[in-house]
């Protein structure tokens, strides 16, 4: 069986232009190029999908930077395990990192161990901003959305329309929308 590199493009806007990113994938031979045009917050990537389905053992898929493959340290985590439980390797190339050698492998995870510890002290700096914004009464946290707005989404989203254009009717946020999901509100 021959291995193959297999990369993976997205950009997230369909105002921006991923000729960039193929021109690199082709110059790293990849024989198969998936490519996305949606937010990297987008909870459904089909083509990233696709590709982990069509990837073999000994393959290697490769992506020009780490945010093109993944929305956070755990999402590129799972999609990294996701990936070597095919028997295949993972390339960014800006990086030059490379998972099928022990180096590779552990820049992957001193990379997610670093985002992980930055997000962190982050959230530590912000809980304690919010604290003292409190104690001066100057916090009053956001105004929590109806949920009747979240409803009227749901149905509009169950009735055919696009998630964008349900939101976009309502007044509220994609992510809000999808958030709700997530927290089972919906």
């Amino acid at each position: 069986m021959s291995s193959s590199k297999i990369g993976y493009c997205r950009v997230s806007t369909t105002e921006q232009n991923m000729t960039p990113q193929l021109e690199l994938l082709h110059k790293a031979e990849c024989q198969e190029i998936f490519k996305e045009k949606l937010s990297g917050s987008n909870i459904a990537r089909p083509e990233l999908r696709k590709l982990l389905d069509y990837i073999r053992k000994g393959d290697t898929v490769t992506v020009t930077k780490l945010d093109r493959l993944a929305r956070s340290t755990k999402d590129l985590l799972s999609i990294a395990e996701e990936i070597k439980k095919k028997g295949a390797g993972l390339e960014v190339l800006n990086i030059n990192l490379d998972t099928k050698s022990p180096t590779g492998q552990l820049m992957l995870t001193m990379l997610a161990a670093i985002a992980e510890f930055e997000k962190g002290i982050m959230l530590e700096r912000q809980r304690e901003g919010i604290d003292i914004a409190k104690e001066d009464g100057k916090y009053k946290g956001r105004k929590p959305i109806e949920e009747t707005k979240l409803q009227q989404v749901q149905a509009l989203v169950q009735g055919g329309t696009s998630v964008s254009k349900a939101v976009s009717e309502v007044g509220i946020g994609r992510r809000t929308y999808y958030k709700a999901i997530e927290e089972g509100r919906i």
